[in-house]
């Protein structure tokens, strides 16, 4: 698939590896939709990209049939879709204080999974409709994972099990979506220098590195978003999970 003009939605993509997905596209000649709850810095990032910024929560149905409304009356039906808004929850099952909270559990499911889900489906509805390149191709999903659904850490079942999850259904749906000319690929980044990492103190930061084989660093969010060019570029990669991790696997804690 060429980038150069198409629509490309990327939820999550206010900041991390959402916002790092969304400039590559738009370097490429994509017309972007940062689809966010944070509003201020959704706005910043479309106006850097001349996009357009809309609010939603992905888990509300209404609320993504609106927002994929406004994409495709401004820029027109999207024929790329990233998937990265989520959250990461730390809770062990028997902690030391209380047992694991079902609705904590209940909510990294909802948005990770639930929400993955519910932008993947209203959105292949309106790629279907999109016009079919010489490949007979209309467009590409890309959910993100982590390897976390394959190696959790103690504290990470809800995590993992939503990742898990969304690994799980890639093949699915692509085996489902192909008749439609549509795409279905995964990510499961490794750990990677996103917002919530660039907090910790610099010697924390270096100390995660150096747990990686090689490249001994943290994932650059600007990795992960080329790798997603790549996908979209490459007819060929279709119902398949990657990790991109640097080989590393996570150990218990």
């Amino acid at each position: 698939m060429d980038i150069n003009n198409k629509v490309a939605v990327i939820t999550g993509g206010a900041s991390g590896l959402g916002e790092a997905t969304a400039r590559e596209l738009a370097s490429q000649g994509a017309k972007v939709a940062i689809l966010d709850l944070n509003m201020v810095a959704a706005e910043a990032v479309a106006a850097d990209l001349n996009g357009i910024a809309v609010s939603c929560n992905v888990c509300d149905e209404e609320a993504i049939s609106a927002a994929l409304d406004q994409v495709e009356a401004k820029l027109g039906i999207p024929q790329i879709l990233v998937a990265s808004a989520g959250i990461a929850v730390s809770k062990r099952v028997l902690g030391r204080d209380q047992v694991h909270p079902l609705a904590d559990f209940s909510k990294v499911i909802d948005i990770n999974l639930i929400g993955t889900f519910n932008v993947l489906r209203l959105t292949s509805e309106r790629m279907a409709k999109a016009e079919a390149n010489a490949d007979n191709e209309r467009g590409l999903i890309v959910m993100t994972a982590s390897v976390a659904a394959f190696d959790g850490q103690v504290g990470q079942a809800g995590y993992s099990a939503s990742k898990g999850a969304v690994a799980a259904m890639t093949l699915p749906i692509a085996r489902e979506l192909a008749q439609f000319g549509i795409r279905v690929m995964t990510i499961a980044p490794g750990t990677f220098l996103t917002p919530m990492l660039q907090g910790l103190p610099e010697e924390v930061q270096h100390s995660l590195g150096q747990s990686i084989p090689f490249p001994k660093r943290l994932g650059k969010p600007e990795e992960f978003a080329q790798l997603v060019s790549h996908c979209a570029t490459n007819s060929f990669l279709n119902g398949e999970v990657i990790r991109l991790d640097g080989s590393i696997r996570m150990a218990p804690r």
